[in-house]
């Protein structure tokens, strides 16, 4: 079925333009009638429409940002603007040929006829279930403008806390691997060239030098090897991560490691508290959230944790009596979550219990750093030290015979 671009004036006055598919003009046009609108042009579009067009990576999707940018509109607009014109104004300002083709996408079912969170159904990968579900929530209910304001506020939340994780690792991995770059360098670039000076001395060298010029003539003759081994390793991981069982032992082995493990509780935990309270307070069942929420999970062993409390909870079961009995949360969102319950006030129990826990992941994540990067740095400035030492120790032996 081709699609069709076209011009309209509303009841209102105003212009409208967008395309639709139809088996011909005429049937376009007699859509467009029934919808009260008085059809100015409708013509075939020109070109193949980017959700048609062939790609080798697929279609562009909406980023995280760029779809927190999106709510964020949408929220402001759909508080004073009909949600169509809301919907053709935040893609005819957005500067991205993809944002406004997945925008487009969905203007295009709300002209055909369809809820908000139905047209978004046509992308899929823009458009989360869980964000999908909380969008019709808030259709169903008439509260479509709060509805969107708390999805922006729960994205933003989410990408602050993403980059807070992002900002406590990199700096230790980047300091790592300059490390060991730094001392691979010297071991098979400079290493070498000093110890040719040693070649003619009929003296044994100390024993630090010989193990240092033994791993350095590994590293320098075998680099290849050690590399192509490392990639060998890395593809038998990634394909043995494939299997079910070994993936979650080593997930939960990440999570029992003294600091990675803590950093991904603590930012599971926090995403949970902070998308439950969310959906609370717009008046979604837990379960759901649950559902949805669990499907996004990497972790497996925070998946399973998921799908017992869901079953915990169809059987009858409180939120915090399953958040206890899987033993993954931390005591704090289970007594909140308690609390909230006894209290009515369940959505504010979990926000705050999500504010403790970021709070918690800063604190946390700062001090492990603190003293991460010195160790680090003083465990290079050891091995510089020893390399130092292995090459110091013979040119001293070497005046001490010359002075006898």
């Amino acid at each position: 079925m081709p699609d069709f671009s076209y011009t309209a004036i509303d009841p209102n006055g105003r212009q409208k333009t967008g395309r639709m598919a139809g088996d011909s003009n005429d049937a376009v046009r007699s859509k467009l009638r029934k919808r009260d609108l008085y059809v100015v042009d409708v013509q075939v579009a020109q070109g193949v429409d980017d959700q048609t067009k062939p790609s080798l990576f697929g279609r562009k999707k909406l980023n995280v940002k760029e779809l927190t940018l999106f709510t964020r509109q949408l929220s402001s607009l759909v508080q004073v603007t009909p949600l169509e014109e809301a919907l053709r104004t935040i893609g005819s300002q957005n500067e991205k040929a993809h944002v406004r083709d997945r925008i487009g996408s969905v203007h295009n079912g709300v002209l055909e006829g369809q809820r908000l969170a139905e047209a978004m159904r046509r992308e899929p990968n823009s458009f989360p279930p869980l964000y999908r579900a909380m969008i019709s929530a808030g259709e169903s209910s008439g509260t479509l403008p709060d509805i969107a304001e708390r999805l922006a506020s729960l994205l933003e939340r989410q990408a602050e806390m993403r980059g807070k994780l992002i900002s406590a690792l990199a700096y230790p991995i980047i300091l790592a691997l300059v490390s060991l770059l730094v001392v691979a360098l010297l071991m098979i670039a400079v290493v070498p060239k000093v110890v040719e000076q040693f070649d003619d001395v009929n003296q044994q060298l100390p024993l630090v030098t010989r193990v240092v010029i033994g791993i350095s003539d590994f590293l320098a003759n075998w680099y290849w090897a050690l590399a192509a081994g490392l990639v060998i390793l890395a593809l038998i991981g990634w394909r043995a991560l494939k299997e079910p069982e070994i993936k979650y032992r080593f997930d939960g082995f990440l999570l029992r490691l003294p600091f990675f493990g803590r950093l991904l509780r603590d930012l599971h935990a926090a995403r949970l508290a902070r998308t439950l309270s969310t959906m609370v307070a717009s008046r979604l069942p837990i379960l759901e959230g649950l559902r949805l929420t669990a499907g996004t999970i990497g972790n497996s062993v925070l998946r399973k944790a998921s799908d017992d409390m869901i079953e915990a909870i169809r059987g009858g079961g409180s939120l915090s009596k399953a958040l206890k009995n899987v033993g993954v949360f931390p005591p704090m969102l289970v007594y909140l979550t308690a609390s909230g319950e006894a209290s009515g006030q369940l959505d504010d129990m979990l926000a705050r219990a999500a504010d403790y826990l970021e709070r918690e992941f800063d604190n946390f994540s700062s001090t492990a750093l603190s003293l991460l990067e010195p160790l680090i740095i003083v465990a290079m400035g050891g091995v510089v030290a020893v390399v130092i030492l292995a090459i110091l120790l013979p040119i001293l032996q070497l005046q001490n015979l010359a002075g006898l």
